[in-house]
């Protein structure tokens, strides 16, 4: 319901449209969201706009056309319903035509109650708002329930990007100056800066015993903890709900006229059988094999049902899922889920040959929550930027045309611009080091270099910029975006200082790199590379939001991809990194190892392999949900 109302009141919300498409009794399936997104962002339209183009796109099959339909027709009613139709009208006639109330009578008794009381509370607050308001329309109450749902994680948002404008109280007369952030007041063994951590004898990771990491007697596994039935529970709890969202939607089609009535019916009935199977497994004699259960109980079903049910049950992935075991045991049963309902979207994943292209990026994200990945970059779900982010873009935007401009003024003067800068790094990297190598290697040509970006440009075109960024953005001067911009121009009067200051030498600035990690294309782009007065390079990274410390930053892939790809792609030598937070005029070191390096590859190569076994599964947790901006499409969010 609440995604209906948001895409009632906004037409812009990708989301709750992929949320409303996606649920009963609709059903669209993944594979034809996807082709209408891509409809939607290549037309630059609004997706519900989409969904008229895709009627007459010969890649839509019949079906999701019918779906599509059914949607349009829907949105139709609700949309000229708004201004006409009373609020609690509105309300009972929209739970009616969803067929909410009709889906609760499959759904768990728990879960049916609290879903049925919900919506028994919709109702009451629709009539609340009629008895109190002038103008109980529909769209009004709309509005009402949109902005109420804005107030839980939307608040949070809010609440942060105030936080990122009240956080730093900048003194203009500190430029220049080592900031209150210094890393250098950290002593060895406590980042706050008190006296060096003393180990406990509790903290003694010499009182871990074999077996047990916790320092007790080795632990003996029971019965009741046996990973295999922690499997088989998990399968069929999830095949659970598979089936009561079949008997929903079987049901609610029964009384069209379809050709394919007789398929739909033997599908169910087919889930549900393999609902026995696995009830019958977790059921089956202590000791006795999965493999060896198997084989008896599809022998008796298989003389149970008709022909075209035992041919769907004989092509389930369902005995795969079982049988998979070990480490790659999770990715089989991953894919075996992936492949029992609904087509591939192959056709969407970024695709080279027979890896992935991966940034650190989608790295990062794919490991916080595979669905978020699956929702950002497969679907490509629209989203609108937060203050926050339009802040960080137009930040790097002015640090960008800034360099690029005193690079272009270096090379009208005569001097050599430098191959691989931006964009221009082309053929060097995709086709060997080459001139890279001798770039990176030859003294003589990074003096030249550093020489050449040594000229700085003035501190009042750097602000220049800034003010030309800030009003192509549609950002204003007042309020929130006022003191956002009084912030930044603080900021970068410290960055143009330091540049002075430092003792590194900065080369290259929006550094591109491409190169093979396994089957996977890595790319990216690196903000800012400097040599450094002792030798080697440092990587840097800008960041506009809070300073972490090095410890914060333990488990950072960005910075260690950036030093794969420096030598990869760059043929640099030893390289180390640290992020550039600009608004704290603060610079944290992240300390990198050989071993790091190992993890980063393991963990690209991790990520690259769920994402081709499509497992998209969702992995919440407060701090990442907090935020999310798919909160409504996802199904973790309704539990």
């Amino acid at each position: 319901m609440l995604a209906w109302m948001r895409l009632l009141t906004d037409p812009r919300d990708a989301s709750a449209a992929v949320r409303a498409l996606a649920r009963p009794p609709i059903e669209l399936r993944q594979v034809d969201l996807a082709r209408v997104i891509q409809i939607a962002r290549r037309g630059r339209l609004e997706v519900v706009a989409a969904l008229a183009s895709a009627l007459e796109s010969p890649q839509v099959p019949p079906e999701a056309r019918e779906r599509i339909q059914r949607f349009l027709e829907l949105h139709r009613w609700a949309a000229g319903s708004l201004d006409t139709v009373r609020a609690d009208l509105f309300v009972g006639r929209l739970i009616e035509r969803l067929g909410l109330r009709r889906r609760q009578l499959l759904a768990g008794e728990q879960e049916a109650a609290a879903r049925l009381a919900g919506l028994a509370g919709l109702c009451e607050l629709a009539e609340e708002f009629v008895a109190s308001s002038p103008r109980p329309t529909a769209r009004a109450l709309a509005a009402q329930l949109a902005t109420a749902e804005e107030r839980g994680p939307e608040a949070k948002r809010h609440k942060e990007d105030r936080l990122e404008i009240d956080r730093l109280e900048i003194d203009r007369s500190e430029i220049g100056q080592q900031t209150p952030g210094d890393p250098g007041r950290e002593t060895a063994g406590d980042p706050t800066g008190g006296a060096p951590h003393e180990q406990t004898p509790d903290e003694d990771p010499g009182r871990e015993t074999a077996g047990d990491p916790t320092g007790g007697a080795p632990h003996e596994q029971t019965p009741d903890e046996d990973p295999g039935r922690e499997a088989l529970q998990a399968t069929l709890e999830a095949l659970r709900e598979e089936v009561l969202g079949d008997v929903a939607r079987i049901a609610g089609r029964l009384g069209e006229l379809r050709l394919d009535t007789e398929l739909d019916v033997s599908h169910g009935v087919v889930r549900y059988l393999e609902l026995i199977k696995l009830a019958a497994l977790l059921e089956r004699p202590e000791g006795e094999a999965v493999e060896e259960s198997l084989r008896d109980l599809n022998a008796r079903l298989r003389t149970a049902v008709t022909p075209l049910q035992r041919e769907i049950l004989e092509s389930s992935p369902l005995d795969e899922l079982l049988l998979a075991e070990g480490a790659g045991g999770e990715r089989v049963r991953a894919q075996a889920m992936a492949a029992r309902g609904e087509p591939t979207l192959e056709a969407f994943l970024p695709r080279r040959g027979e890896g992935l292209v991966l940034s650190a990026s989608d790295v990062e994200t794919y490991r916080s929550c595979p669905l978020r990945y699956k929702y950002a970059r497969v679907l490509k779900i629209p989203t609108e930027q937060t203050l926050s982010q339009r802040f960080g873009i137009v930040v790097h935007q002015v640090l960008e045309r800034f360099h690029a401009a005193q690079e272009g003024q270096g090379a009208q003067d005569g001097q050599v611009a430098p191959e691989g800068q931006g964009g221009q790094e082309g053929k060097a990297s995709r086709e060997g080091h080459g001139t890279l190598e001798g770039k990176a290697e030859g003294h003589g040509t990074v003096e030249g270099r550093a020489a050449q970006v040594g000229r700085w440009g003035t501190l009042g075109e750097l602000l220049e910029l800034l003010d030309t960024a800030w009003r192509r953005s549609g950002l204003g001067e007042r309020g929130a975006e006022g003191e956002l911009l009084e912030k930044a121009r603080v900021a970068l009067r410290r960055y143009h200082a330091r540049l002075e200051l430092e003792g590194a030498r900065p080369l290259w600035f929006e550094r591109s790199f491409a190169f093979a990690l396994g089957p996977h294309h890595v790319r990216g782009r690196v903000d800012r590379v400097d040599a450094l007065p002792e030798g080697g390079y440092e990587l840097i990274d800008y960041k506009t939001g809070y300073a972490k410390t090095a410890e914060e930053l333990g488990e950072d892939i960005q910075l260690s991809l950036y030093a794969i790809a420096a030598q990869e792609a760059w043929g640099l030598g030893e390289t180390r990194g640290a992020y550039y937070y600009v608004l704290d005029d603060r610079k944290v070191p992240v300390p990198r190892n050989g071993a790091d390096q190992e993890w980063v590859r393991g963990a690209v190569l991790a990520a690259g392999e769920g994402i081709l076994a499509q497992d998209f599964a969702p992995t919440p947790s407060p701090g990442v949900c907090g935020r999310c901006d798919y909160r409504i499409v996802c199904p973790a969010a309704e539990r």
